[in-house]
């Protein structure tokens, strides 16, 4: 039987479509990975494979874990592992969550009650967005990255809400770049609000010990809670929140996302622990900083343009801006036809009139990889 579709979807779909923005999924593999957010190639290690196994040929055979913690899916070794990611990121208590998105939709749209308000980067990511959509409290962005912004922000609604919460990203998923952290704990005590900091980014790229970037900076402490997530430098799944213990426990009791979902399996977590195990001694940590040093070096010379440029970026993630869509699109067909994994990211994922090709370097990316890609996008561009 062939049903109707609601002409509301028909709708947004062709919409999608004319605006040259229609998404879809692939299996498509390429001989060069510029698009993965394995920045350490921890996902394709096979030491980490190894030490989760014997993590897990020590536990009790569960393939699955049941249920949600709060019913049967509590273990040990998720405990064990939020004990030790806690200690590794010097913060008093850890709870784990399926994925860096649940965290952010948990925290958001339970911390800030009703008579409280939240500052969000303008540029924040989209599942911290959607966890404001589900609380009470008032939320309102402030320009990307501007510390005079905030301040006007802060200023304008300090004395007038129970609470303020300020929220930003430690490295900004589709920009790169970083915000002054420093500065915002300085402004949060000021205003006495409290500092959120999602280090989806950061984790595994920055620190001694791939620590993140707040550790890095010695502002831990000050910072009201971390996300750190592991889908990306940790190379594994899922993400855990870090703060004092009473902000865990009252994740625990009103977050939805963490309270009505089945607890992550042992092997995810199992996966977890390999990487932290392997993090701190990590060489391609080293190997990374040098390949994003060698990208950086190059973009001087590179032809740039008003409508073609390299955004500024000391991370991981390089966007070369296209302000023409087909350009974009064809540029981008053009890498991958000649093996490199580059996807372009269309609005709105990213704001109209910044579509971009998002360059993911990684450490096993080699400096003759970046020179071919350099090659080409130069080619391309003087052949316009």
């Amino acid at each position: 039987m062939s049903l109707i579709l609601p002409s509301s979807l028909l709708k947004a779909i062709d919409q999608r479509k004319k605006e040259d923005a229609f998404r879809s999924l692939s299996l498509k593999n390429y001989i060069v990975d510029f698009y993965s957010n394995d920045y350490l190639g921890l996902a394709h290690n096979p030491q980490q494979r190894e030490y989760a196994q014997a993590l897990l040929s020590r536990e009790p055979q569960y393939n699955g874990s049941t249920g949600s913690r709060l019913l049967s899916g509590n273990y040990p070794l998720i405990e064990k592992a939020e004990e030790q990611l806690a200690a590794f990121h010097q913060a008093p208590k850890g709870l784990i969550f399926n994925s860096g998105y649940d965290a952010n939709v948990g925290i958001f749209s339970s911390i800030p009650l009703k008579g409280d308000v939240v500052l969000y980067d303008q540029y924040i990511h989209a599942s911290i967005r959607d966890g404001l959509q589900l609380t009470n409290a008032q939320s309102f962005k402030f320009k990307h990255n501007s510390l005079e912004d905030l301040r006007e922000k802060l200023e304008r609604f300090s004395g007038k809400y129970t609470t303020i919460y300020i929220a930003t990203e430690a490295v900004f998923s589709m920009d790169g770049d970083i915000p002054n952290l420093k500065e915002m704990v300085a402004l949060s005590k000021q205003y006495q609000a409290y500092l959120i900091v999602d280090e989806a980014h950061s984790v595994g790229v920055f620190g001694e010990r791939g620590e993140g970037l707040c550790q890095q900076l010695g502002i831990a402490d000050e910072v009201f809670l971390r996300l750190i997530t592991f889908g990306k430098g940790i190379g594994a799944h899922g993400a855990i929140a870090l703060a004092q213990e009473l902000v865990i426990d009252y994740l625990i009791n009103f977050a939805r996302s963490f309270i009505y979902t089945t607890a992550p399996s042992p092997e995810s977590i199992a996966s977890v622990m390999a990487s932290y195990k392997l993090l701190p001694e990590l060489k391609e940590r080293k190997v990374l900083q040098e390949r994003i040093t060698f990208f950086r070096e190059k973009i001087p010379f590179f032809p740039s343009t008003e409508q073609v440029y390299f955004m500024d970026s000391q991370s991981s993630i390089q966007g070369l801006i296209v302000k023409d869509t087909q350009r974009l699109r064809n540029l981008s067909s053009l890498l991958q036809t000649q093996g490199l994994g580059i996807k372009p990211i269309y609005a709105p994922t990213v704001p109209k009139g910044e579509e971009r090709l998002r360059i993911c370097l990684h450490s096993f990316n080699s400096q003759a990889e970046i020179e071919q890609l350099f090659s080409l996008i130069t080619q391309w561009l003087e052949s316009q």
